[in-house]
């Protein structure tokens, strides 16, 4: 099988581990990864779509996948993963995706519900992170990429605990790449604006409308990927993707918040 070279361009990828992997961005990073010869963990909760995208690439590139269906809103299985995380002595890349979103306010939303988003945008990722970068350092080479959102750029008031989460997430990555700097590990906050996938079409977010904003507001997930891995090496720890995002974020946020606010209280 003749790969692309990788983003690294690395002599031997090793494994990729990614999460919220069934689709979006997190099946987009699959597909890149494995194009360029990594192997993979995808981890999602969706086991039918895992096992899809599972067979999918390994019948394309013939690397090897393994699946790994849990629930990051659950510390249990998030201890489950930095098992499994410890067990991998060439893990190079770790892709912290797994998220979501909630189309109701702070307050119409149970308490639950937010804990859930806490464990899954951040605590999961300071789990994974706090696993991986020992036999990351020890082996002096390693990419950590944490999707954020462009909500933690602007702290767009549209969803309270979503923007603190991801805000949380970009913080802690900023931080942490400080804390290793003279290591060969990078760490990225990729925060992507509007993504065409799953995440606007899921039961929490119903009521949405991609009709809000205007199409050169949406980017593709394939696009999103691409240049996440491309600037991976220049050492730009929050990276916002697209042109149209990097210069008009706070405009498109601004918007959101016009449309969702519109008749809601707290």
């Amino acid at each position: 099988m003749n790969y692309r070279e990788n983003f690294m361009e690395w002599e031997d990828p090793g494994i990729a581990l990614i999460t919220g992997a069934s689709a979006g961005i997190g099946a987009e990073f699959a597909r890149q990864l494995a194009s360029q010869g990594f192997g993979l963990i995808l981890i999602a909760r969706r086991k039918n779509k895992l096992e899809k995208l599972s067979k999918e690439l390994h019948e394309e590139y013939s690397v090897f996948v393994e699946v790994f269906v849990g629930d990051l809103s659950k510390l249990d299985d998030n201890h489950k993963i930095i098992s499994k995380i410890k067990e991998i002595d060439n893990l190079d890349v770790l892709i912290n995706n797994a998220g979501y979103g909630i189309n109701k306010t702070f307050l119409q939303t149970d308490i639950t519900g937010h804990i859930n988003m806490i464990n899954v945008h951040f605590t999961s990722a300071v789990m994974f992170c706090h696993a991986a970068i020992p036999g990351m350092t020890k082996r002096n080479r390693g990419v950590i990429i944490n999707t954020s959102s462009t909500a933690a750029v602007n702290k767009s008031q549209m969803g309270v605990m979503y923007t603190s989460t991801k805000t949380a997430l970009t913080v802690f990555s900023e931080l942490l790449q400080e804390k290793i700097k003279d290591t060969n590990i990078y760490i990225q906050s990729l925060c992507p604006g509007f993504t065409y996938s799953e995440f606007h079409d899921t039961e929490s977010m119903r009521g949405f409308q991609r009709t809000w904003f205007p199409k050169e507001a949406w980017m593709a997930a394939e696009d999103v990927v691409r240049l996440s891995l491309e600037s991976v090496k220049n050492k730009e720890v929050i990276f916002i993707p697209g042109k149209y995002n990097q210069n008009n974020t706070r405009k498109i946020r601004e918007a959101a918040i016009e449309q969702y606010l519109n008749g809601k209280r707290l």
